[in-house]
């Protein structure tokens, strides 16, 4: 019984430890490994840089006391701090957003295929929202004011507007070095060379022409 118990056990840890794997990016096996961006080696990642190079800046990245420019279509502006900023993020499976949205701006629905989203407002009041997979598709949303936290899980698509009167402001912080973003309507009508008319039109069951126009918006 005792060692039917203590396979049981491994076995669970085992699963859970894949789970991790999975769940996150990949744990180090060093102190840190600074990213290597003049390197030519390409990896799931970034190669590391000398550790004799190593200098307290790459460690380091100022600007998000900064307002982002929200004058453009969708009124929001989102300014990353991610591997490519930080370059002692790599390996780490970290990464933060800054977020700044007019009266009315919206981040538009959006996916991060390789991360979890953990936002907190700072200013102003938010509409946030996610949809879950095939096939139910359900719809959670709250409004969330200031000092309110909300969690995005991993890859679902998700949005956050601005209803209030003033502007808003929030932070996220991710579960990856390099979470990635896709925009569901950037991919959709402005992927270059275009998807055919044909396949959107079937797939959002509108005419071909309203396709056209939406896609020429992009």
């Amino acid at each position: 019984m005792a060692i039917r118990v203590l396979l049981l056990a491994a076995a669970l840890l085992a699963l859970s430890s894949s789970h991790g794997a999975i769940a996150s990016d990949p744990s180090l096996l060093q102190d840190f490994c600074v990213a290597d961006k003049m390197s030519q080696v390409r990896v799931n990642g970034l190669p590391c840089k000398a550790a004799k190079d190593v200098v307290v800046e790459d460690f380091f990245f100022s600007g998000l006391h900064m307002p982002g420019n929200t004058t453009n279509k969708q009124g929001s502006a989102v300014t990353a701090v991610n591997v490519a900023q930080i370059g002692g993020l790599n390996t780490l499976g970290v990464s933060l957003v800054r977020i700044d949205y007019a009266t009315n701006g919206l981040n538009p629905p959006h996916t991060h295929p390789r991360s979890t989203e953990i936002l907190t407002v700072l200013e102003g009041s938010l509409e946030v929202g996610f949809v879950t997979s095939n096939p139910d598709n359900k719809h959670f949303t709250k409004v969330l004011n200031k000092g309110d936290v909300f969690v995005f899980p991993k890859g679902l698509v998700h949005y956050q507007f601005n209803r209030g009167t003033t502007h808003a402001i929030a932070i996220a912080a991710l579960s990856s070095q390099n979470p990635g973003v896709i925009t569901m309507a950037n991919a959709v009508f402005g992927a270059k060379p275009s998807i055919s008319d044909d396949v959107i039109a079937k797939a959002f069951q509108v005419e071909k022409n309203t396709v056209d126009w939406i896609q020429a918006q992009f």
